[in-house]
């Protein structure tokens, strides 16, 4: 049989009041007492049951995380930060993978629920009115990681991905390029994809560049559509001298694409890819990329959740994290100016 409080109070000598005073750090025992008490727990090996002290103080210190992805580098460095500072915060984390397919979403948004967490972080990629719905149908706080509401209704954690996206492309026409090709995300993406695209464009059409349709394509973010992206690209009268792609993967295989056609990286055709993942330094040329700060997205979403769950005061109810460009040797040196 399981050992229970009440053997704890019998075997201490003391009430179950007092056995769940010291449980759950109450400081208003004596030191001897808690002592005795605590003796009495390692002896018999006690471990307080979680759900009864949640239905007791109706906080359960469990948030749910909804995730599009876990095998995505992307994702799983997000996941990182997110569980570092949840143990710091003493909060246990019940990871659930979506595949980033609606129905089954709204499912686990509803079965978390049910289980009574504290909170909720939610990554996906377009947030829509039936995720709106099911996310404030109730009172627990919800922060969303990697993406926003078109309306900012639900506090968020993320960067601005129109101008990363325009940072890139700059950089690429700063090294003389005029057409620059991009391996967009997937366009219903309001962030990754269409954002992203839209930097891109602006940067051209501020440069007075054209935007050409045909050095334009959609993909779906893996390596595969990357590589078959920029084969089509090779094939046009007048093939691009550089590459943008939207994630990581894509780029990569933006580069290999080019080292089957016989070009070298960057003399013929330079890439940059986004997000920066631990890929881009495992292939050669390692790939230069818009640095999205995965953990550390993840890491303040779990922060700004810890606020709204304890009723803290949040001075942003919107967090854009900074980006950058992390330069490697998929892109040509940059020149700086010498005095």
């Amino acid at each position: 049989m399981p050992v229970t409080i009440y053997d704890v109070a019998r075997e201490a000598g003391v009430s179950m009041a007092t056995v769940s005073r010291v449980v759950n750090g109450n400081p208003n025992v004596k030191p001897l007492t808690r002592k005795k008490v605590l003796a009495a727990i390692e002896r018999l090996g006690y471990r307080p049951n979680a759900v009864a002290r949640g239905l007791a103080s109706k906080k359960t210190t469990t948030v749910g995380v909804i995730i599009p992805d876990i095998s995505s580098l992307f994702f799983s460095e997000l996941a990182r930060g997110i569980e570092d500072i949840a143990t710091m915060y003493k909060y246990n984390i019940i990871l659930c993978n979506s595949d980033q397919r609606l129905e089954k979403e709204l499912q686990l948004i509803n079965t978390l629920l049910e289980k009574q967490v504290d909170g909720l972080l939610f990554m996906g990629a377009e947030i829509k009115e039936d995720h709106l719905q099911a996310l404030t149908s109730s009172s627990v706080p919800t922060v969303l990681a990697a993406t926003r509401d078109a309306d900012n209704t639900l506090p968020s954690v993320t960067i601005d991905h129109f101008q990363a996206a325009y940072d890139a492309t700059k950089e690429l026409i700063e090294h003389g390029h005029e057409r620059i090709a991009m391996i967009t995300g997937p366009m219903n993406d309001p962030l990754g994809g269409l954002m992203r695209y839209q930097g891109y464009k602006r940067a051209l059409e501020d440069a007075g560049l054209p935007v050409d349709d045909a050095l334009v394509t959609q993909g779906n973010l893996f390596y595969e559509s990357g590589l078959q992206a920029t084969g089509q690209f090779l094939t046009l009268e007048k093939r691009p001298t550089a590459v943008f792609a939207a994630n990581d993967e894509m780029a990569i295989g933006a580069i290999h694409a080019a080292q089957d056609a016989g070009l070298n990286v960057p003399e013929d055709l330079e890439v940059i890819g986004h997000d920066n993942i631990r890929l881009v330094e495992m292939v050669r040329p390692r790939l230069t990329s818009v640095v999205q700060p995965m953990y550390d997205i993840g890491a303040v979403a779990m922060r700004l959740l810890t606020k709204y769950m304890n009723n803290e005061q949040v001075d942003e109810h919107v967090v854009l994290l900074p980006h950058r460009i992390e330069y490697r040797e998929s892109t040509r040196p940059r020149v700086t100016a010498t005095s």
